[in-house]
Formats: structure tokens, sequence, C-alpha cells
């Protein structure tokens, strides 16, 4: 899994590539709440992230939540693997989805 970061003008935004599992969820974490706290908007571009596990949408629940007491969260390009996941798991009625 690769991240890429950029935040500007108050919007942090969180590219990532590869699979979101237990193993690669807590690096997606440190990397969004290293860097969440000077945000107002935070943004997860998933374009490039064909699968997650529970492990990642729980970091996407979290951040959510953080987010959810500033300026908010949305999420952008999302395949259709990880849009069924969200459906499924009711992800879909909780985020902003893009």
């Amino acid at each position: 899994m690769d991240i890429s970061l950029n935040n500007e003008n108050s919007v942090l935004t969180v590219e990532v590539s590869g699979r979101v599992d237990t193993t690669t969820a807590p690096e997606l974490e440190k990397a969004v709440f290293d860097n969440i706290d000077s945000a107002n908007e935070l943004v997860l571009d998933l374009k490039d992230m064909p699968y997650t596990s529970s492990a990642g949408l729980r970091v996407i629940l979290k951040a959510e939540k953080a987010m959810s007491k500033k300026g908010g969260m949305k999420v952008i390009n999302v395949c259709s693997d990880v849009m069924e996941v969200f459906e499924l798991t009711g992800f879909s009625d909780i985020l902003t989805i893009e």
C-alpha cells in the first residue's frame, strides 16, 4: 500500500493505492491522524484501492467520526468492489461518497 498526502487550504487529501487490510491499516491510520489536526476537511481518494478489510473500514469510520466535529469528510473515486463493501456494511449511508 502507498499513501500520498496533500494538505492545502485546510483540506487534507489522502490518496490510497493498494490493499488496505490488517497489515496495512495501521499505516493508513497513522498517516491520517498524524495530519488531521490542521485540516478542516478530509478527502479520501480511493481510486487505486481495490480492496479493504474490516481493519480498513475501522480506520475510515474513525476518520469520519473525527472529521464530523470539524468540516467533514468525503470519499472519492471508489471502485465497484470497495463500493459493494461500503453498501453491504452500511458505510454508504454514513459516508459522503462522490
